[in-house]
This record gives C-alpha cells, structure tokens and sequence, in this order.
C-alpha cells in the first residue's frame, strides 16, 4: 500500500440549513452517491432506544460523563435539546481526519463554525437555503407537527442561520431537489480531490 495514500488525512463537510429546507434528504442522497464518505456519529445523554448501538447510532453518555467532556473542551459543538444533551465529539472527530476518512456532519450554525474554526481547510462547509422565507414556512406548516408558537421560533431562527449564510464555504439554493443534490456532490468531490 502507498504510504502516502495510508497518511492522507480526511476532510469533513458540514451540511447546515433552517429546518424544513431539506438538509437531511440532501445528506442521504449526497451520501449514496459518495460511497466513501462517512457520517458523524453524536454523542447524547437520551436512553438508548430498542436495536440502537452505541457508537453507531449515538454515543451513549451518562450526564455526567456529557458534562465532564464539556468541561475538558471534548465538544466541538454541543446543545441541550428536549431534556437531553447532544454534541459533536472532537476526539472521533480528531481520529476520522486523522486515519484518513471523509466525515459529513449535521450542525447547526454555530457549529459549523467553531468546527471551521478547528480544522480550517480540512473542513468544507455547505449551507442550504430555502427558496425563500415564504416557502419555508409553507414547508413547515406541511409538516402539521408544530403549533403556531413553535413555528414562529423556527422561522426566526431560520432568518438569523440565513443571516450567518455568507460564511459559508458553499451556499446552494435547495429549490430542486435533483439539481441540489447534483450541485452539492460535485463540489464536495472537487474538495475531496484536493490535496
């Protein structure tokens, strides 16, 4: 084996969006297509569901345990989220770059950044939009999941992760799905290439 191929490190792409613009749909698809690149696997302080394993579903944490890491700075990003904690650990993170494989993550804004901010060139980060505002709501509200009070907070907090856009290493409209998916495959195997 070249020991030059042994020694190349991975790259990560972060897939960050409002909610209701498709994010996951686009990061299953990217995925079927990128036979090589990975997911990031959470860490969380939930219980483990019937059939999850630990390590590939989530990394199970006790609270405790969640809370040490993020006092030792273990987290790339983490959030408290319906009674339960969840992050994004930088020591697997760490091992995936460093043993050579290609990880997709599903962060938040402010995620995305801090990770930016850690690996600098190594990380790509893509960020979808919806068509507009109008259609995002009209998307949520299909949903039928959500009350008007939630929606209205998961409309403001779509204009400010819209607001932070610019950042973004790559910003595709997701108004096609087919083109969307299409865009984004091929800019993340134009980075993948790079040295």
């Amino acid at each position: 084996m070249d020991a030059g191929i042994a020694t190349k490190k991975g790259k990560l792409i972060v897939f960050s969006a409002p909610s209701g613009t498709g994010k996951s749909t686009v990061a299953k698809l990217v995925r079927e297509r990128i036979g090589e690149l990975g997911f990031s696997v959470s860490a969380t302080t939930r219980a483990m569901r019937p059939g999850e394993q630990d390590g590939v579903d989530y990394h199970f944490l006790s609270p405790e345990a969640f809370e040490e890491k993020v006092r030792v700075g273990g987290f790339i990003e983490h959030e408290f989220f319906f009674g339960n904690c969840y992050g994004t650990l930088l020591d697997k993170t760490l091992e995936a770059v460093d043993s050579g494989k290609h990880l997709l993550l599903d962060l938040d804004v402010k995620g995305a950044l801090n990770l930016k901010g850690i690996f600098g060139d190594r990380a790509l980060l893509v960020f979808l939009k919806p068509p507009s505002m109008e259609v995002l709501a009209k998307r949520l509200e299909g949903r039928s999941s959500e009350g008007p009070d939630a929606l209205k907070i998961r409309l403001e907090r779509a204009s400010m992760e819209l607001s932070q856009a610019e950042r973004f290493d790559y910003v595709v409209v997701n108004d096609d799905l087919a083109e969307t998916v299409e865009a984004v495959t091929e800019r993340i195997n134009q980075f993948i290439s790079q040295s």
